[in-house]
């Protein structure tokens, strides 16, 4: 099995650490993995994006021109990749920045207001790990016990921020898992 992510969005927004903290954990869990980060001309207010590529098998092509899942932390970013969705994928949009739904009915929609959770469990710049955290929970691509790990090893440098990050997590990860549920 192979899935292909696409996690998008304004440079600050985390989208970099996000798709790596996937990624490290597919890598941890002895998983092939590919992380393919793209940056706009500007680092912070430019567009970025990182291709994630996690499977059972070597991957032939670090390149994805039709990935099965987008994670849209702004509307621009919706609006670049959803379109380039395979059918039947996930996209997981950031609805505190989103206004409009994907204009797409044969994929799934996660909405999740990732900016206020993210706010009210303590830092606003946590939100990339709200919708990293409802993106797992949607589609299971890693065990989410694997992605706290994780999480944990690779924010060990600022111990203050761990806890905040942990909580938005989980706080994803539960409204990725209703949506998968419905």
């Amino acid at each position: 099995m192979q899935t292909e992510a696409v996690f998008a969005g304004f440079g600050g927004q985390g989208v970099m650490l996000a798709g790596m903290v996937l990624a490290e954990t597919g890598m941890n869990l002895g998983r092939e993995v590919v992380w393919l980060p793209s940056y706009g001309p500007e680092m912070r207010g430019g567009t970025a994006n990182c291709t994630v590529i996690i499977a059972d098998e070597p991957i032939a092509s670090p390149i994805v021109l039709h990935p099965r899942d987008i994670v849209a932390m702004n509307r621009p970013s919706l609006e670049k990749f959803c379109g380039l969705m395979r059918p039947g994928g996930y996209v997981v949009v950031n609805k505190s920045l989103i206004a409009v739904d994907p204009d797409r009915d044969d994929v799934r929609v996660v909405n999740v207001e990732a900016n206020r959770i993210a706010i009210e469990a303590g830092s606003a710049k946590s939100a990339n790990m709200v919708i990293l955290g409802a993106y797992v929970g949607a589609t299971g691509v890693v065990p989410y016990e694997a992605l706290v790990e994780t999480a944990q090893t690779v924010l060990k440098k600022k111990p203050k921020l761990i806890p905040v990050n942990l909580k938005c997590l989980e706080q994803g990860f539960e409204l990725g898992k209703q949506a998968r549920a419905d």
